[in-house]
């Protein structure tokens, strides 16, 4: 059996390539960097160029937009969009339906809270609960 391709033309009219990723089913572009230990939810998106790294999880109907990054671990809820540019760090959770702007930066172990817009450009940073979670706080 080899490898299938779903293909979408973009809002230029330029035609996309995306295939279904090992670990989830969800639609990954030819150009996407993807773990294999990361798990694509089958509903979920991720553009050309962007990276999803190891232990990542990408959430239904969640969609990392073009030369994004979601790091190791990090979580993207339901419905929930990173914009192009945008990173989101180590361990950050992005809650359902929010948004990471264009060029926005998500710190590691950061949680967005659900329904929340990260403002173009902006810097989300981790509170000190979030880092006591993860062990990184007094």
């Amino acid at each position: 059996m080899g490898i299938s391709y779903v293909e979408f033309e973009d809002e230029a009219g330029v035609l996309r390539r995306y295939r279904k990723h090992v670990n989830g089913r969800g639609l990954v572009a030819t150009t996407a960097k993807v773990d294999p230990t990361a798990f694509v939810d089958p509903t979920a998106y991720v553009d050309p160029g962007a990276e999803v790294q190891r232990g990542a999880q990408i959430g239904p109907r969640a969609w990392v937009d073009r030369d994004a990054i979601v790091a190791e671990r990090a979580v993207i809820g339901v419905n929930a969009h990173v914009g192009r540019h945008a990173v989101v760090g180590r361990n950050a959770v992005i809650g359902p339906y929010a948004t990471v702007g264009t060029d926005a930066r998500v710190q590691n172990g950061a949680r967005v809270p659900r329904e929340t817009a990260v403002a173009d450009g902006d810097e989300y940073r981790a509170s000190t609960e979030d880092l006591r979670r993860l062990g990184l706080a007094a």
